[in-house]
């Protein structure tokens, strides 16, 4: 099974927080409510700017994610 790159989370018992999860490396679930990201990879090794970089990208790309969904329904 192929999975998307981002999904959709939520949590009933924080049910003003708005989660993406990001599938592919570096795989992390972000609360865009406050930008918290929680990581379920080991980044230990990685150059600290290409991953800062990186990092900024993809919480950017998580945010245009969760406006592109919000927009289709």
């Amino acid at each position: 099974m192929s999975l998307p790159k981002f999904l959709l989370a939520d949590n009933s018992h924080f049910p003003d927080d708005i989660y993406v999860l990001h599938t592919q490396f570096p795989r992390f679930l972000i609360n865009l409510k406050d930008d918290s990201i929680d990581w379920y990879d080991d980044l230990i090794g990685t150059d600290e700017n290409e991953m800062a970089n990186e990092v900024a990208t993809l919480m950017d790309a998580a945010g245009e994610f969760y406006d592109d969904e919000m927009k289709g329904l």
